[in-house]
């Protein structure tokens, strides 16, 4: 018989933060915002649902809505630590086979799309969310389409995409080995462009009010 796999979401919600001060526990229709990715993750089919924090308030937060938790060494959770340095300590520390990294930014994250993307797993090694988007870009100044054959905006980027940074997933054996949430061939989960948003500032944070209903 085959071992299933076991798969486990880590959520990294660090205590610092610059934009918005304690900005994952901001309320958000009276929840705090990382209800809303815990929410998601235990609703989807990971086995087990996990926040990595520095921030103890945070953590017990995080356990009342049904998380698991590990206390994250705050020489991982400063303004220019890397995500990946705190995905390794938790791979380090928890046994498992499937890591679904979801960001507690990303409120609109939705079951479906961490369940859409184990199901790409299957064929690709990372999966990311992404959403296309079909405007006219210009990068450093200058534009990435021909001014001279000015298109219909409908007919162009027809395949370029934004990284939303709310969900990527990989395997424990992957990110050990490359350091890096996302390696060999790369899958997309698609969502829509309105459940793209990262909470960033408080423009955002207000924007994220008026869509959660």
């Amino acid at each position: 018989m085959k071992k299933k796999l076991k798969i486990c979401s880590v959520i990294l919600a660090r205590e610092g933060s610059k934009g918005i001060p304690n900005k994952n526990l901001k309320l958000i229709k009276n929840k705090p915002m990382i209800y809303y990715s815990i929410n998601a993750s235990l609703k989807s089919k990971v086995d087990e649902t996990w926040v990595s924090s520095d921030s103890k308030k945070i953590l017990k937060i995080a356990k009342k809505f049904g998380s698991k938790i590990l206390l994250r060494p705050k020489k991982l959770a400063k303004d220019k630590s890397k995500s990946e340095d705190a995905l390794i300590h938790f791979a380090e520390n928890i046994l498992f086979d499937i890591l679904v990294f979801i960001q507690p930014t990303s409120p609109l994250i939705s079951y479906k799309d961490i369940n859409q993307g184990l199901k790409l797993l299957k064929d690709f090694n990372s999966v990311l969310t992404v959403s296309k988007i079909n405007q006219f870009i210009w990068f450093d100044k200058n534009p990435t389409y021909d001014i001279k054959d000015r298109k219909r905006r409908q007919d162009t980027n027809k395949n370029t995409y934004i990284e939303t940074g709310s969900l990527f997933i990989t395997t424990r054996k992957r990110l050990l080995k490359y350091k890096n949430r996302l390696s060999g061939k790369i899958g997309f989960i698609e969502i829509e462009r309105k459940r793209s948003f990262d909470v960033d500032n408080y423009e955002d944070l207000d924007l994220i009010k008026k869509i959660i209903r």
